[in-house]
């Protein structure tokens, strides 16, 4: 099936290739039996993978889907943290897709089933495991909430596609395949924990209207960047959801939880000698008001989600020192700016960094850190600081 692409000329093409995909999609495949569209999915894929799936990268005769398919799937990185969410012995991935959640999963269930409607896809996988260290589940060619019907599992997996026939790329549940809502009872039916993966773009209030008996919502980032949007929920589960924020960077994880909707208290303050921003993770969660509790800083204005402290506090984000508090007057910038490189970030401010870039003619970059934000009494200034701990 894969031969001619497993061909030894071949993959070294492939592994080899350095030049811009325009020029092999202009000149062509040098071999005969082997097409340009081939080569070109299997190179641009692979070099998706290369940090994104590294074990894939590095395993000789991987075979690579579409890019398309490679876009959806879980990151080495995220599927890892996903398997020690969920526990039980049976897993049922219902949106098998190129198995990376399912290789993983496969490492802590004694029985993973992984359902993929698309036979190239379903060949793809079944070829990969072929060559991969973990070989403790198949692929198999079905629909997967047709094959779960008649069985119970531990664990239901699902990652809905988000590109739908007519709509293109879609962010509602209700427009991506399977349909969760739709289906929810069905699949509660046949699990003790549903698990569904969403698009990073979800609105989670809207989310949680959508679906019953949710009982945790995980929000991951990657290198501060959020990457997906994880949900278990259990059969006729009523309490408050739980949210879990994460934060994987080459320093660590940073996590964070707390209730949905839970009262919390803020603290505000004109800037202090310390300055937090917090992680993606935590500004996609909208758990702006629960910092001051928990970390023991304060707030500089009710929409700036920028924190403050005295003295240096371990936080969920990156540190600053505050060097210098500056009015945002025409005449107090031209007395304080006197570099041309700056990392520029706005908070609750009304002009974009590329504007403010223009105007104070500054480069992005350099070792200073500029924060133009709102504080108390609606007065904009801008916050001249060094970067203390360079977590992301």
């Amino acid at each position: 099936m894969f031969d001619h692409l497993l061909q030894k000329e071949v993959q070294d093409y492939i592994k080899e290739f350095k030049q811009e995909l325009s020029r092999l999609a202009f000149s062509g495949s040098p071999f005969t039996d082997v097409t340009t569209k081939e080569l070109l999915q299997q190179i641009e894929s692979r070099q998706k993978a290369k940090a994104k799936l590294p074990t894939w990268f590095n395993t000789p005769n991987i075979i690579y889907p579409t890019k398309m398919h490679l876009e959806q799937t879980s990151s080495e990185a995220t599927a890892t943290y996903k398997q020690n969410i969920v526990e039980g012995k049976t897993l049922a991935d219902i949106t098998g897709g190129f198995g990376i959640d399912s290789y993983y999963f496969a490492q802590t269930f004694e029985q993973v089933h992984h359902f993929e409607i698309q036979q190239h896809l379903c060949d793809i996988v079944t070829h990969n495991l072929q060559h991969l260290p973990n070989k403790r589940f198949k692929s198999q060619l079905k629909d997967g909430l047709k094959a779960i019907e008649n069985k119970t599992f531990d664990v239901i997996y699902a990652d809905p596609s988000r590109r739908h026939t007519s709509k293109g790329k879609v962010f509602f549940l209700e427009d991506c395949e399977p349909n969760i809502p739709k289906n929810l009872d069905y699949l509660l039916q046949r699990c003790t924990t549903l698990l569904v993966k969403t698009s990073p773009m979800l609105d989670i209030s809207v989310a949680i209207k959508a679906l019953d008996s949710v009982a945790q919502i995980h929000i991951v980032a990657l290198q501060n960047e959020v990457k997906e949007v994880l949900w278990t929920l259990r059969k006729r589960h009523t309490k408050t959801p739980e949210i879990h924020t994460v934060n994987i960077t080459k320093a660590g994880t940073q996590k964070f939880t707390f209730s949905w909707n839970s009262p919390a208290q803020i603290n505000l303050s004109t800037p202090l000698k310390y300055l937090y921003e917090p992680n993606a993770a935590i500004l996609k969660s909208g758990a702006f008001n629960h910092m001051c509790g928990a970390f023991k800083v304060l707030k500089l204005h009710k929409h700036s989600h920028l924190y403050t402290s005295q003295d240096l506090v371990d936080f969920p984000g990156r540190r600053f020192k505050i060097e210098k508090v500056v009015p945002y007057s025409k005449k107090q910038m031209r007395a304080s700016i006197d570099f041309d490189k700056a990392n520029i970030s706005t908070r609750n401010f009304p002009e974009t960094v590329a504007k403010l870039q223009e105007k104070w003619k500054l480069q992005q970059g350099g070792a200073r850190y500029l924060f133009f934000t709102t504080i108390e009494n609606d007065k904009k200034i801008v916050l001249i600081c060094s970067k203390i701990i360079d977590e992301i």
